[in-house]
């Protein structure tokens, strides 16, 4: 799929859910929801979707539960307002919590920096090795 196309596919798709969850769905089990990310597979038929669900574990997973229950509805309210020839399958899951997130972020950092090397072997002779 053209990148640019996934992205505006993406884009599309995110901000429809997060409509759809937060304002058209009239379940009581789904709490305060965000689209965090919609990561679409390379053929374009399975949408991964993040979610942050506010509240305690067990009502995140009420909520996910009841967004897995109407996700047919979801699909369905898609096809409508997104102008493509076909609707990705849906994959609801949680985010992670933002204790976590802030761990995570922290941790890909230092990842990035890179880690402290352990201080280089001494050489056995006092001629240094050959740098090709």
């Amino acid at each position: 799929m053209d990148p640019r196309r996934s992205e505006r596919l993406t884009e599309a798709l995110r901000t429809e859910i997060d409509e759809i969850l937060n304002y058209e769905l009239a379940d009581p089990r789904i709490t305060d929801t965000a689209v965090i990310d919609v990561v679409l597979s390379g053929d374009g038929k399975k949408a991964h979707i993040r979610l942050a669900v506010d509240g305690s574990p067990a009502e995140q997973a009420e909520c996910l539960k009841a967004i897995e229950k109407a996700k047919g509805y979801v699909r369905h309210l898609l096809t409508e307002r997104v102008d493509v020839f076909f609707i990705p399958d849906l994959r609801f899951e949680l985010d992670l919590t933002p204790q976590l997130r802030t761990k995570a972020d922290s941790m890909l950092r230092r990842i990035r920096k890179g880690r402290p090397r352990e201080a280089p072997e001494p050489e056995s002779s006092g001629v240094p090795k050959k740098i090709l």
